[in-house]
């Protein structure tokens, strides 16, 4: 999945002693710097991702778990991989022997199967939390075990690529390539298994997860809500999963657009192979190869974005520098317990605060106290409407003033 097109696709004896992909030293210098900003900024950003989610425990859940497997596959792709593939396109030379040649064609796959199959994972996750809200939620043992299964399989799919990749010299030039034992039929027939496991088939069926969870969250029914709180309840609803949805399709979206010309290229080359002869056919692979890279790079941008929890870690990770300020917002973001979805009800409940008592803006004689074991309905009963609908500027200032006082709407994730 990841030789250069002018050396994978094309029988050893057609194969130039002299290297026809040589460039210009301005343009080689450009191409240098687009893949080493990839590489830069996908493992220093997921590498901070791994760090929120193990040293923080309030950011040890069952979504956050399968974003680090996500992370950890992106970083190892990024810092084995593609720097290295570029260096082998753009020179046409293997300077990285046997061992790493097999390792450099195995890895890519393995990679991109955990790293789309951790996102199919989340999608039919949070389905079942939104659509089937009764039924039990994933373990971490559970969660431990799917992750582990996701990596079995990406290796056995990977495994052919490891298997018959080798090295040859030819006259000053090192080959790494993949010999299949039907060179032509057999390649193409494995990047058309590879296209539709790890790309088509997980994208069809995230895309049909989430239009369900989409439809739930902002236009369906809470099943038992009365009358009364269920504008309340779709609202919170919809501020707490609904922000791990957009935020987790636009990651799937950011996916699909970065490895479809990578998957159409070599659909293309492999029905039309003449193409790999031609010079510039260099300067596509490597903007393709590029493109398909870049998507390690883009997911901590996105997290940082669209989640405060992850925002408040990356400030927390880059404090030292002199633009990034950490305030007492961002270090109770995580480090305080939130609201969260029961894993058995549809019904919002308190975790993991102790009792509190908040006084409403207008009317000081009203005091309201909830413990650990009341649920959100309950809450609603013995609160009146001007508290919910208090300004959040004030709510907020509470909340930080009093680290056990928990106000409303929050994040899920």
């Amino acid at each position: 999945m990841s030789e250069p097109s002018n050396v994978s696709n094309i029988p050893v004896g057609g194969w130039n002693i002299t290297n026809q992909f040589v460039q210009p030293v301005w343009l080689l210098a450009l191409w240098t710097v687009a893949y080493s900003l990839v590489l830069f900024v996908s493992v220093s950003g997921n590498v901070i991702v791994i760090w929120i989610i193990l040293a923080h425990k309030q950011m040890r859940t069952v979504t956050n778990y399968f974003l680090l497997n996500l992370a950890l596959a992106d970083t190892s792709m990024a810092a084995f991989n593609s720097f290295v593939n570029f260096v082998y396109a753009a020179h046409g030379d293997w300077y990285f022997g046997l061992v790493y040649c097999k390792f450099h064609n195995f890895l890519p796959v393995t990679a991109v199967f955990a790293s789309i199959y951790s996102m199919v994972a989340i999608a039919v996750d949070r389905y079942m939390a939104i659509i089937h809200p009764l039924k039990p939620r994933l373990s971490a043992t559970v969660t431990r075990s799917v992750i582990g299964c996701i990596w079995g399989m990406a290796v056995v799919l990977a495994f052919p690529l490891c298997y018959y990749s080798t090295t040859r010299k030819i006259g000053q030039r090192t080959l790494c390539y993949v010999y299949w034992p039907r060179t032509a039929q057999d390649s193409f027939m494995y990047h058309i298994i590879v296209a539709v496991l790890v790309y088509v088939l997980p994208l069809v069926v995230m895309a049909g997860t989430y239009s369900l969870v989409g439809r739930t969250l902002w236009g369906g029914e809470i099943p038992g809500d009365s009358k009364d709180n269920y504008h309340l309840q779709i609202q919170l609803r919809t501020h707490t999963d609904g922000d791990t949805h957009i935020m987790m399709m636009i990651v799937v979206v950011t996916f699909a657009v970065c490895w479809l010309p990578y998957h159409l290229y070599f659909m293309i080359t492999g029905l039309n192979r003449q193409l790999n002869r031609v010079k510039s056919i260099q300067q596509v692979y490597l903007s393709v190869l590029w493109l398909a890279m870049s998507s390690t790079m883009y997911n901590p941008v996105i997290y940082c974005c669209l989640n405060s929890r992850f925002r408040a870690g990356f400030k927390s990770a880059m404090r030292c520098c002199p633009f990034v300020r950490l305030s007492e917002y961002d270090q109770m973001e995580l480090h305080s317990a939130r609201f969260h979805a029961n894993r058995q009800s549809s019904i919002y409940t308190l975790s993991r605060f102790e009792s509190f008592s908040a006084v409403p803006h207008n009317d000081r004689s009203d005091r309201y106290r909830v413990s650990n074991t009341q649920t959100y309905t309950q809450l609603l009963k013995h609160t009146h409407t001007p508290l919910l609908k208090h300004k959040q500027t004030h709510l907020d200032s509470m909340t930080y003033r009093n680290p056990h006082f928990c106000s409303i709407p929050i994040s899920n994730l």
